[in-house]
């Protein structure tokens, strides 16, 4: 037994060490995969390898085709996964990229349900490319984004552009044109040095709002809608200028502010002392965060950090390192304390992560995604950069650290950011917010057909309830069809639309009800919000039941599983009233313990909301980290001995959704007197053990499954309908002997005064 524990504690050792990423080159590692006419055709072998960023020459004979490396060994942009994405890249020696490989990622999820082969053909698309004499477009990608796969796709994008720049300028590659190129600008560059600068601690005078944003120490990006619009025209994919934003060209499209909140004069400036505090006991000893705050009709956090737990609209990129926000980073603000300060839509403040090389106080620059949608499974994106550099006074000279180069230029600077500016959209001129937003609008255009799909079925199970008491009598054909519907919920609506709703859309309403509602982030799931809005509208009717039995692709899970789990014979397990009643409770607390959390920290709510394994199971398809697909995985192995035992026990939004139950309007299931007294069969029968022994169906558990109601129609197995069908059958036959005996046999005769003069019986 003891070897036993000591074997398991040795792989989950194993299994952790293995989970901590790598941060040398990793080209050494993948020369001895790839064989060199894969990555570089013709080729017959590899050099050493060498250099800083490291990179291998590749031969024919003794003839140099040009070299290979590894884009993360260049850049340091980092996937949805928060975790390198290793592309092999073969360029020849005049710059043009000769071949390009996907080696290593961790992202899944970005690649769920999407074949390896499209990522590969993305790929294939920079092969023959020369960004030498053929310069990209910034943030524009030389093949459409497979929708799904935005953010890997978009990473592997970047990853080339920067790495193909950087190496080509390193190595000399097109020398030729690098010659030309140098010779017209050697005599306006010279390469200086300066002192490292580090945040100052020192400086902590509180500041208003608009004496940071004087100084700088607040950077703001402005876009109006004709901005935006033009930006696609220049920038983005085919067809995008067709599906222009709507509305006034003046209208705000985005407004975002920047800073660094961990410098304490900014961060008690915007915070308040109890919110510097609160980052305080956040932040490890050298660690630095940056506030991000929005308005207008662009979402900088978007939703995919609900799901993904990566707000992948916003990328913080310093040189050659890149990285995204995650969900452990976030910390959501509800009210900046600032004199003067706005009320955004969005303010949140992200810890710098610890793996990160990222200092603070060197200029750096936030780069907003902005996406368009063109069709159900069509985007065009687009990117822009917010610069940020600390200004004097808030840092100071570090120094024992190494000074910094900085290259100068006589007379291209002010072209430079002429064409930055124009690139970027930003202009410094203050025009009013929008009092719309069109983006919610092209997604729910977009997805017209998925909506007509759904309002089909959410419109079938309408008339299954409003009709139950006629439909539950065909008892094959209600069962077959309730299959169905769960196999739908499950496949459509779960796996296939991820529209499968969460807790945190709970707190996420309660949140911005208490601090700034607005209409447009809700409606930005097209599904999501349908769902919810069927959801309130039928639980004051038919109480949670209508989702929990029928919308919950998890709950559809643990059901259809279950029936399997049966046929094969499993043995149920019928947990005891009382210990049944006990355990129901605990949802309760779940989620009443969520939702006190997120009136705190909502970010921290959102993470402790993981006791839910939808977004595992369902989202993500189990293609997670190996302990939340065992949690997941565990909880449906218990649901197959106790039928649906998350709904049952655990299930936080389960719990939220039945609250409002004791206030529903119709009771529509019926019962018989002697339904619990004596007769028990409804009692052991209900799949979630709803019903009390005494009878009385509980609405916060039950989940309109309707078995009770075939049972109460039931000609063979429902005692009551028994008996009266027997007293109706005793009747009849009664009344027919009594008929018979009464049956009356008239004769008629003709006398001779033709007249009738007898009836005979």
């Amino acid at each position: 037994m003891l070897r036993r524990w000591v074997m398991a504690f040795l792989m989950m050792l194993v299994l952790s060490v293995s989970s901590i990423p790598a941060y040398a080159e990793r080209l050494p590692e993948f020369l001895s995969k790839i064989q060199p006419s894969e990555i570089f055709p013709t080729a017959d072998r590899y050099g050493e390898p060498e250099g800083k960023p490291m990179v291998a020459r590749v031969y024919k004979g003794d003839e140099q085709l040009g070299l290979v490396y590894i884009t993360t060994d260049v850049v340091g942009t980092r996937g949805y996964s928060s975790k390198p994405i290793d592309t092999m890249v073969a360029l020849a020696n005049d710059g043009t990229i000769a071949g390009a490989k996907l080696v290593a990622h961790n992202e899944p999820i970005v690649l769920i349900g999407i074949p390896q082969e499209r990522v590969d053909k993305f790929i294939d698309n920079y092969i023959g490319l020369n960004f030498l004499t053929d310069p990209p477009k910034p943030g524009v990608a030389p093949a459409d984004i497979i929708s799904g796969a935005t953010v890997t796709l978009m990473v592997i994008n970047d990853s080339l552009q920067r790495s193909v720049k950087a190496i080509a300028h390193e190595y000399k590659l097109g020398t030729a044109q690098v010659a030309e190129a140098g010779a017209a600008g050697e005599a306006a560059v010279e390469v200086q040095t300066r002192p490292r600068r580090a945040v100052g601690m020192e400086k902590q005078d509180i500041q208003s709002w608009n004496a940071l944003l004087e100084q700088k120490a607040i950077a703001k990006l402005h876009m109006t809608v004709d901005e935006v619009n033009k930006l696609f025209e220049q920038n983005g994919k085919e067809g995008s200028a067709e599906h222009a934003e709507k509305g006034p060209g003046s209208d705000t499209f985005v407004d975002m502010y920047v800073t660094v909140v961990s410098q304490p004069s900014i961060g008690k400036s915007l915070l308040g002392e109890a919110g510097w505090e609160n980052l305080q006991r956040r932040l490890k000893p050298g660690q630095q965060a940056v506030l991000v705050a929005g308005e207008g009709r662009y979402s900088w956090k978007g939703s995919g950090y609900v799901r993904g737990g990566i707000f992948d609209r916003i990328e913080m990129i310093q040189g050659e390192t890149t990285f995204r926000f995650t969900d452990a980073q976030h910390e959501r603000v509800v009210a900046l304390a600032a004199e003067g300060a706005p009320a955004f839509k969005e303010v949140s403040w992200f810890t710098i992560p610890e793996d990160i090389q990222f200092d603070a106080a060197e200029p750096w620059r936030l780069q907003l995604m902005i996406q368009r949608v063109l069709g159900v499974n069509e985007k065009a994106f687009v990117t822009t950069d917010l610069d940020y550099e600390l200004p004097q006074g808030y840092y100071v000279d570090d120094p024992n650290a190494e000074p910094v180069s900085v290259t100068v230029a006589a007379a291209p600077v002010e072209e430079t950011k002429k064409l930055a500016n124009q690139t970027a959209g930003i202009v410094d001129a203050a025009t009013e917010n929008s009092e719309s937003n069109q983006l919610w609008k092209q997604v729910w255009q977009a997805k017209q057909g998925q909506i007509i799909v759904v309002g089909i079925a959410l419109a079938i199970l309408l008339l299954v309830f409003m009709f139950q008491d006629w439909i539950v009598r065909y008892e094959k054909w209600y069962d077959r069809f309730r299959i169905c519907f769960l196999t739908f919920t499950l496949f459509y609506i779960g796996w296939y639309t991820q529209a499968q709703l969460s807790v945190v859309n709970t707190l996420t309403l309660f949140s911005a009800i208490l601090t700034d509602f607005h209409w447009e982030f809700f409606l930005m799931d097209p599904l999501v919000f349908i769902l919810w809005l069927f959801t309130a509208a039928t639980m004051l009717l038919w109480n949670r039941g209508t989702f929990c039995g029928w919308l919950c692709p998890f709950g559809s899970l643990q059901e259809l599983t279950n029936r399997i789990a049966k046929k094969m014979g499993v043995k149920q397990i019928t947990v005891p009233h009382l210990l049944h009643t006990r355990l129901s409770a605990v949802k309760y607390v779940i989620f009443f313990g969520l939702l006190a959390v997120s009136l705190y920290d909502l970010g921290m709510a959102e993470h402790f909301a993981e006791i839910e394994p939808f977004k595992t199971a369902i989202i993500l398809k189990f293609m997670r980290e190996w302990w939340f697909v065992l949690f997941a995985v565990a909880l449906l192995v218990a649901g197959l001995f106790i039928e649906r035992f998350f709904c049952r026990y655990l299930c936080p939004l389960g719990a939220a959704i039945a609250i409002p139950a004791r206030f529903r309007i119709f009771d529509w299931l019926r019962r018989y007197k002697m339904c619990g007294n004596p007769c028990q069969i409804c009692t052991h029968e209900c799949p979630v053990q709803a019903i009390a022994p005494e009878g009385d169906i509980h609405p916060n558990e039950c989940i309109q499954c309707l078995h009770c109601q075939v049972m109460y129609h039931h000609d063979k197995r429902c005692p009551q309908v028994v008996a009266t069908n027997k007293k109706k059958q005793k009747q009849a036959a009664a009344k027919a002997e009594h008929e018979t005996q009464q049956e009356q046999v008239v004769h008629f005769v003709k006398p001779d005064s033709e007249k009738r003069i007898a009836v005979e019986k």
